[in-house]
């Protein structure tokens, strides 16, 4: 399970994380009560979008506004993939 200590967190952002955290397990357990066949379209949605893709044809061109969050919802789904994974051991 993906673990955030106090001292990688500012102070200020604390209250914040927890919350973060909250919505995270309760996705998980959510996911997890869904029946066999749901669970599994379920899983193979958050493997379709774990990544950033873009529709540019040089990985080197400049990337347009917005990228932050595009990358950062491609960062959460990989987050609750792994959550999932680990609560399902």
């Amino acid at each position: 399970m993906c673990v955030i200590t106090c001292a990688a967190v500012a102070p200020f952002a604390l209250p914040l994380e927890g919350r973060i955290l909250a919505h995270r397990r309760l996705l998980v357990e959510l996911l997890r009560a869904l029946p066999k066949e749901r669970y599994e379209e379920m899983l193979t949605w958050l493997d379709d979008n774990r990544l950033y893709r873009t529709d540019q044809e040089d990985s080197g061109a400049a990337l347009g506004d917005g990228i932050e969050l595009e990358l950062a919802r491609a960062d959460e789904v990989q987050v609750l993939r792994r959550m999932i994974e680990a609560a399902s051991d």
